[in-house]
Parts: structure tokens; C-alpha cells; sequence
């Protein structure tokens, strides 16, 4: 779980692991530099493992946590989005039916500024062979995903030039190599609308979406 002054919204993602039917081995927090009450308020979990770093941006603070990490398999969850009760116990029961599937994401419910709003087709979650998906548009979310940590050896970690499209980087270098699989039900309920979400932040986004074009 990556965060930046996000206190209060942290342990309402925090709450939301704790409270799924099947717990993960490890719960860690990188706190990417806050200077609000992330820090005592994590540490009053026994189960959270939290780390501070100086301010470098949310792949840096992704990829500490896959460093101090020791799991065998690896979920993400932004610090404004929430789990549902059974996410983690979706995905691994969907892993141990396809061991050949080594990355799976859920469905997810979108918020916006306090209201549900639905997807619009576009976004439709894609499965399988879906690297023509990820091309024009993000289409995986990081919040859902499940990887088995050895994919990471094949395609590298977040790329920490990128402060925004981090993850559509990444998950082109993802889906061209590996099949994705899909749980269908929402399992996630992902947030936005709120002024500090990175992409309402960082101009000219698409000038990230074509350095990663370029590289892939």
C-alpha cells in the first residue's frame, strides 16, 4: 500500500484488508514521505508492516515494497481504494484452478466524488492475450491485480521516471509476455474525484502513455 498524506484514507484500505476472509501473509505500508499522521496511525496496526521513505513518487514507494517484501505472490492497493471481503480469497482460489496464469485483476466498483458511476464499455476488463487492450487505454488497475513476484524478474518493476502512467507502463511490458486472468465479480472499490488523485495532478498525461508506447 503506497501513500502520501493520505491518513485517514490509508486505514480505511488498511480496514479493508483486515477485514477480508482470507488474510495476506504480509500487509506493508510505504509511506512516500507524509508528513500528516500516517505514521502513528499505521503503527497502531500489529498486523501492518510500515515503511517511510523521502518523498519519490508512487513507483518508487511500489517498488520498496516489492523489495521488502517476502511473499511468494504480490497484491497492490492505492491508499484511496478499498478491498472487498473477498478479493484476496477470489484470486487465490482463481490461482490454484490456473497455475499456468501467473496475473489475474478483478472487477471493480467505481466512486466518484462521493457517487457510483458505471464504466463505460471501453473499460470493460479484457482476459487472456490482452496486450491490444492496454494500448489505448490503462486496462488493468493496480488495486485489483494479483502477480506471482517472478514476473517481475521477466518485465522489471514500476519505472520511477514516470510520475503518472506508471502502471500502463508496466502493464504493457506485462501483457505482452504473460495472459491475464479476470475474476468477474467487483472485488474492488476503486475512488476518484478527489484533487490529490495523481492523474488530476500531472499535466499532458499522455506524454507518458507515448514514452511507454516508444519503449515497448
Amino acid at each position: 500500500i503506497p501513500t502520501f498524506n493520505r491518513a485517514a484514507w490509508v486505514v480505511r484500505a488498511i480496514e479493508s484488508v483486515l477485514a477480508g476472509r482470507v488474510l495476506p501473509e504480509e500487509i506493508i505500508v510505504i509511506d512516500d514521505g507524509s508528513t500528516d499522521e500516517t505514521a502513528a496511525l499505521c503503527e497502531k496496526y500489529p498486523g501492518v508492516t510500515y515503511f517511510w521513505q523521502k518523498n519519490r513518487g508512487v513507483s518508487a514507494a511500489r517498488n520498496y515494497g516489492l523489495a521488502v517484501s517476502s511473499a511468494e505472490w504480490v497484491c497492490f492497493l492505492d491508499s484511496d481504494d478499498t478491498w472487498c471481503r473477498d478479493k484476496l480469497k477470489q484470486q487465490c482460489i482463481f490461482h490454484a484452478k490456473h497455475p499456468e496464469i501467473v496475473v489475474s485483476q478483478t472487477n471493480e466498483i467505481w466512486i466518484r466524488r462521493g457517487k457510483r458511476v458505471n464504466p463505460m464499455r471501453k473499460h470493460a476488463k479484457p482476459e487472456g492475450d490482452i496486450f491490444t487492450a492496454c494500448v489505448p487505454l490503462c486496462a488493468i488497475t493496480p488495486s485489483s491485480v494479483m502477480m506471482h513476484r517472478s514476473v517481475f524478474t521477466h518485465t522489471g518493476t514500476f519505472d520511477e521516471r514516470y510520475p503518472v502512467c506508471e502502471d500502463y507502463a508496466l502493464w504493457l511490458r506485462v501483457a505482452a509476455q504473460y495472459q491475464v486472468g479476470l475474476i468477474r465479480e467487483n472485488l474492488v472499490i476503486k475512488y476518484g474525484g478527489h484533487a490529490d488523485q495523481l492523474s488530476r495532478t500531472v499535466p499532458c498525461m499522455d506524454t507518458f502513455r507515448i514514452m511507454a508506447l516508444e519503449e515497448i
